[in-house]
């Protein structure tokens, strides 16, 4: 049957005038999580309510126009970038072009993990087989993990692919070898033909096809990373180890640092150390970085990358870490600990761009939200002694100390019932810190000072009250002092520590409070992404959040040996969270410092000593609180508390002996439960009670020997 041309064109109208149809409620949730994008920031986006959002999210409704069509338009973008597992990422309207530096372009990438699957350690048995090699880049057929021996189905991996970005088509980043061979993630093997550290920056910025994608639409694409192996180092003119042990640097008389400066290179103020970035100023929009990680000079800590080293893994094995950990976290720019605070900054630029409206030309402006460009100064009791805001005005008013718990009880007050138990068991939060950044709100300005002013819950900043008043149970820690000691004068606290005090029911006399005007919840993309990361890692192992109690500690008991490069992932996204945290009040470094001094890290705008106090306050707060619904419930008390683990007396070490349960089996809300979310409780380890007793009477912390690890235990400064 013949259709004219106008009847046609009235149907499609007719079909384009029908609303747009969206994706179901589950899949609209699973594309925002997996683009790092909160509830709340989403609404703001779309001008509504996170409410709102979490209607649209579990079908309770559905947009109407013109929120429709926006909500649409960004639903489809994510889809693009990160479609449903097994299902291929969308072609873009036009093929993005190879820089034209790219002469021998990257052999394309099979339908295989990028992240996950990576060639087998070559053996005289291995036969291995490229697909569509090139003289640039190749890919490794049929890859296997170097798991001992294991496949990748036999180790049980189920981690979702992630779609490379077009523009970097070799990934984020690679590991280089001696023989000029790079690994990257995803069974890329790119053939390096540098013999010099300038040909190498050369090679990575115009040839290699190495970066990734800005995490933020104001932000910056990330630099490419080359890790170099030990023979890669020596092929380079580096030496076997570095000399200058505490600065961590090659002499700026080294021929490799004058090669790079002769080439018009230049490297930052932590010049050419274990983490060199290598860069040239950059025109307009275009970045010229490159960076570095020495191994052999420990650029991967062993504590916060276990069994990341070349000893114990194949170059292609470390790819495979390095390249989860970027695809989920962010590109390592050093240790876990400055990762940690670069995400900050990546998930929240500090500029974006501002029209001026008497020129019309763009500029860049401040991002609401964000720390700005320029560092914030601290308040008098926020700041450290050596500071030169309490130098240059004499401060003697005391400080702010916001710590972790390191208490342990009383002997004396150990009850004979207690003594009897024949276990001491170890709780450990799991990642507690984190837990406490979701939804906090810190302040984004100067401070203010006021003299006895009212105590408003909702402000943020440190205020002076006398707390010693207020009468606990002595069997507990105190919730005011990291010793938990009870406070024997006025003394300076954050505000969730002044919040909880009267949430027990006393009155607070304030004395004196340094607050900030301006706030918000800085750190809420930064828990988002991190928790992700956390719980993605974690179900690679084989702990997910629907598996029972007993399935649960079934579970962590033998996690590590699943997959001891996924396990290496979970204990980096662990340390990049504390180290982060405790880089907000990074001091000075080196002998040669005076007090009054600038340092090099209060100069960073994420220098945020009033952050951090809020994050371990609340963590601290949160912990009392388990801690007397524990005593509530169980009528257990502790005997020792180390950041967030908290060892008890039991008469089993099964924590579903002892923790509270509802007659029906259901944990009881307020107390220790276990599970693998942020905040809830593992078993960290148990040992008899006669040697917790005897650690107690020499004034040592049982927790601290369950634990075992007391970098992990103990919040630092970073590095």
């Amino acid at each position: 049957m013949g259709l004219s041309e106008e009847e046609l064109l009235a149907a499609a109208d007719e079909l384009l005038a029908e609303a747009p149809q969206l994706p179901s409620p589950a899949e609209r949730a699973r594309l925002r999580e997996v683009a790092g994008i909160t509830q709340a920031r989403l609404a703001a986006a779309l001008k509504t309510t996170t409410q709102t959002i979490k209607n649209y999210e579990n079908g309770r409704s559905e947009p109407r126009s013109p929120r429709l069509e926006a909500y649409q338009r960004i639903l489809n973008g994510w889809a693009a970038k990160h479609p449903a597992h097994g299902t291929p990422p969308a072609a873009p309207a036009t093929q993005p072009q190879a820089p034209t530096a790219f002469t021998r372009p990257v052999a394309p990438a099979p339908q295989t993990d990028p992240v996950t699957s990576m060639p087998a350690r070559a053996t005289a048995n291995t036969t291995q087989h490229p697909t569509e090699p090139g003289p640039e880049g190749r890919r490794l057929a049929a890859p296997r993990l170097s798991t001992g021996g294991k496949t990748r189905e036999e180790t049980g991996g189920k981690t979702a692919p992630a779609a490379l970005d077009p523009r970097f088509p070799a990934g984020p980043l690679a590991v280089l070898d001696g023989d000029g061979t790079a690994y990257g993630i995803g069974g890329i093997v790119l053939d390096c033909p540098a013999t010099t550290i300038v040909e190498l920056v050369e090679w990575t910025l115009t040839r290699s096809g190495l970066g990734a994608a800005k995490l933020h639409r104001y932000g910056t694409d990330s630099d490419p990373l080359v890790v170099l192996t030990a023979a890669a180092a020596a092929k380079f003119g580096l030496p076997e180890r570095l000399e200058d042990r505490r600065g961590l640097r090659l002499p700026q008389d080294h021929p490799v640092v004058a090669q790079v400066t002769k080439a018009k290179w230049q490297l930052t103020q932590r010049g050419f150390g274990p983490w060199p970035r290598i860069y040239r100023k950059a025109q307009g929009r275009d970045r010229q970085c490159v960076q570095l990680a020495i191994l052999p000079w420990d650029a991967l800590d062993s504590r916060s990358w276990p069994g990341v080293n070349e000893a114990e893994m194949h170059p292609a094995d470390i790819a495979r870490v390095l390249g989860v950990y970027a695809q989920r976290v962010i590109t390592p720019r050093g240790s876990t600990a400055v990762s940690g605070l670069e995400l900050m900054t990546a998930l929240r630029p500090p500029t974006r761009p501002v029209r001026d409206e008497e020129t019309g030309n763009w500029t860049r402006g401040h991002h609401a939200g964000s720390l700005g460009t320029d560092p914030l100064p601290p308040a008098p009791p926020e700041a450290r002694p050596e500071h030169p805001v309490v130098v240059r005005t004499g401060w003697t008013g005391g400080f702010v100390n916001e710590e972790a718990y390191q208490w342990v009880r009383d002997i004396d007050l150990l009850t004979g019932e207690e003594a009897a138990l024949p276990y001491a068991v170890g709780l450990d939060l799991n990642t507690a810190f984190l837990a406490s950044t979701a939804r906090l709100t810190v302040g984004l300005s100067e401070p203010d000072h006021f003299v006895r002013p009212r105590f408003y819950p909702k402000a943020t900043g440190s205020w002076l009250v006398d707390l010693s008043h207020v009468e606990l149970d002595p069997r507990l820690p105190s919730p005011f002092t990291p010793t938990g000691r009870r406070p024997t004068g006025p003394a300076w606290y954050q505000t969730h520590t002044v919040v909880y005090a009267q949430e027990l029911g006393y009155d607070v006399d304030i004395l004196e409070a340094y607050l900030r005007r301006e706030t918000g919840a800085y750190l809420d993309p930064w828990h988002d992404r991190l928790k992700a990361a956390y719980a993605q890692t974690l179900a690679d192992l084989g702990v997910t959040p629907d598996l029972t109690d007993e399935a649960f500690l079934a579970a962590m008991e033998v996690h590590k040996q699943v997959d001891p490069a996924m396990a290496a992932v979970l204990a980096a996204i662990k340390a990049t969270v504390k180290g982060g945290i405790g880089k907000l009040f990074e001091g000075p470094q080196g002998a040669g410092y005076k007090d009054g001094e600038e340092w090099p890290a209060m100069k960073r705008p994420t220098w945020a000593p009033w952050i951090r106090n809020a994050i371990i306050a609340k963590t601290r707060v949160n912990m009392h609180r388990k801690l007397t619904n524990m005593a509530k419930f169980t009528g257990m008390y502790p005997l020792a508390v180390l950041s967030d683990c908290v060892v008890y007396p039991t008469a089993s070490t099964n924590p579903l002996d002892f923790l509270p349960y509802t007659e029906s089996g259901k944990p009881i809300p307020g107390a220790f439960r276990l599970g693998p979310t942020p905040g809830r409780a593992k078993l960290e380890g148990a040992q008899s009670m006669t040697w917790a007793v005897d650690l107690m009477e020499q004034g040592y912390n049982p927790a601290r020997h369950i634990k075992g690890d007391g970098h992990d235990a103990v919040m630092d400064e970073g590095e």
